[in-house]
């Protein structure tokens, strides 16, 4: 018959490394979290909400008011992935909306109103 021994300091080791794993993780789902929330507009007081109806014409396409939330959400630092699923559009539109960002001057473009 043979005994099985184990180290008890590789034991600790093992349980603090998944310890940290699962710490990493959880930062990790905060984080993403916080990237999909929904972004107050400071200039207003009032909170941005992408799926406000009045942010898309009935056949899906953003109206000039969803084009400047989508333009806020960017400027606040959200990623295409978070636009996206916020506003409801995909992931390609979200990509059109960020390079037209860009090309505004992104951070530094002018803000429009939202009417």
């Amino acid at each position: 018959m043979t005994t099985t021994h184990y180290d008890p300091k590789a034991v600790g080791e093992a349980i603090d490394n998944i310890t940290a794993g699962l710490e990493r993780v959880m930062t990790g789902f905060a984080n993403l979290k916080s990237l999909l929330a929904p972004v107050p507009d400071a200039a207003e007081g009032t909170e941005l909400n992408p799926r406000d109806p009045a942010n898309k014409l009935d056949n899906g396409k953003l109206t000039p008011r969803g084009i400047e939330v989508c333009y806020r959400l960017f400027d606040a630092g959200k990623s295409r992935y978070a636009v996206g699923a916020e506003m409801d559009i995909s992931f390609g539109a979200a990509t059109h909306r960020f390079e037209a960002w860009k090309d505004a001057g992104g951070l530094d473009r002018e803000k429009q109103p939202l009417d």
